[in-house]
């Protein structure tokens, strides 16, 4: 199949629609279709009857495609071992597609009590994609720990650990590089700083980690991930086919969440877009202030609204009570249906979604307070198990 990425690709050229994965800049997405025929991940709905317990995102297609996810369903229903791995680049705050991300890792731990969690600080890829000093991402990370845990995330059954202590992970990257050319990293993400495709590499590290004979060897991985970061997920795979006969490697799964549009309607919310961002930390004002100038499905007037109704489909307003803020369906559809029939008009709506948004908030923080004493113990033990050794046979 190849690696057309297209990570080389500027937004402002893209008028095709082709879509443009890009894990370290912006990316677009207009025909979620089209990752199924340019790059071969599955449809979700393939596997849908498969999962032994459903969830928000499964349900309202947030999750949309995967790699191999029935070998990792087949694996909870059997109560067979698998690992569930994922990361953070520390360079701030929990927001939304991070939050993604980490409740798709607390479910799948979820399924099965043989399900361990490989959580990666990714510090190494902080340090070369944003020059964030080591010492300054360990603090952040703290607290990304304090947020996962905040989550739901299990921590008798997680491994939490820094790219930069872990050396298996480095030894790893640094054998997968023998088989990788400059040609070939250019392929899939462009033109970019020898530090980023390194730590691409280190990612694969990362990855492939949960198989080595120390954490009990090959078995199922599943990697949630935004669809942004599937460049890493086809590496990583061609890696391990590459390397299965020397380390027994079974291709990681993963699973795809749709990226976040940012509040003023840009593709994907990102760290870099401060009032295009909504973290778990925000003040109530500045969050209440967001939302008040967030994007809409709303027509131009109100007698316009009362008369065509909105287009919550277009709404990222409508995203963000359906994606992230209610877990009630009812309500859920009964906000819709009030829009598409010109009932509810955006001001309310942004108010009522502002008051979720507080509230959720709130109380996120009053757990992740009681989390971070945790959350420093868990990235000590982190070291700890990262400096036993770094043989990766």
């Amino acid at each position: 199949m190849g690696y057309g990425y297209n990570c080389g690709t500027s937004l402002s050229d893209n008028r095709s629609g082709v879509p443009v994965l890009d894990p370290w800049g912006e990316s677009s997405v207009v025909d979620y279709g089209r990752l199924f025929e340019e790059f071969g991940i599955e449809p979700i709905e393939r596997f849908a009857d498969k999962f032994p317990a459903t969830h928000r995102l499964l349900r309202r297609g947030v999750w949309f495609g995967c790699r191999d996810l029935g070998r990792v369903l087949d694996a909870a229903r059997s109560g067979s071992i698998y690992a569930v791995m994922s990361g953070i680049k520390p360079t701030g705050v929990y927001h939304l597609g991070t939050k993604t991300t980490a409740e798709a890792m607390v479910f799948f731990q979820g399924l099965s009590k043989a399900a361990r969690v490989f959580y990666s600080i990714a510090d190494v890829e902080a340090y070369c994609d944003n020059g964030l000093k080591f010492s300054e991402s360990h603090e952040i990370a703290v607290g990304n720990v304090a947020d996962i845990l905040a989550l739901g995330l299990d921590p008798e059954r997680a491994y939490v650990y820094k790219q930069s202590e872990e050396m298996r992970v480095m030894n790893l990257a640094s054998v997968f590089s023998r088989s990788v050319t400059n040609n070939m990293m250019r392929a899939i993400y462009g033109d970019r700083a020898f530090g980023l495709y390194f730590s691409a590499l280190v990612q694969a590290g990362d990855i492939l980690l949960p198989q080595l004979g120390f954490f009990g060897g090959p078995k199922p991985v599943i990697v949630p991930v935004g669809v942004d970061q599937d460049p890493h997920i086809r590496l990583t795979r061609d890696l391990a086919r590459r390397y299965r006969d020397e380390f027994g490697f079974i291709e990681p799964s993963s699973i795809y969440h749709k990226l976040v549009h940012s509040l003023t309607g840009s593709e994907k919310m990102s760290k870099r877009d401060p009032m295009g961002v909504l973290t778990l930390n925000e003040d109530p004002k500045l969050v209440r202030r967001k939302i008040s100038n967030a994007l809409t499905g709303g027509r131009a007037t109100v007698e316009e609204q009362r008369r065509l109704g909105g287009e919550p489909d277009k709404c990222v307003v409508y995203e963000y009570y359906r994606d992230h803020f209610l877990e009630d369906d009812e309500r859920l559809l009964r906000i819709r249906s009030e829009c598409l029939g010109g009932q509810r008009l955006c001001g309310e709506c942004k108010a009522e979604l502002a008051d979720l948004v507080v509230d959720y908030i709130e109380k996120h923080n009053e757990k992740k307070a009681s989390m971070m004493d945790l959350a420093r113990n868990l990235l000590e033990e982190g070291s700890r198990i990262a400096k036993q050794g770094g043989s990766i046979l």
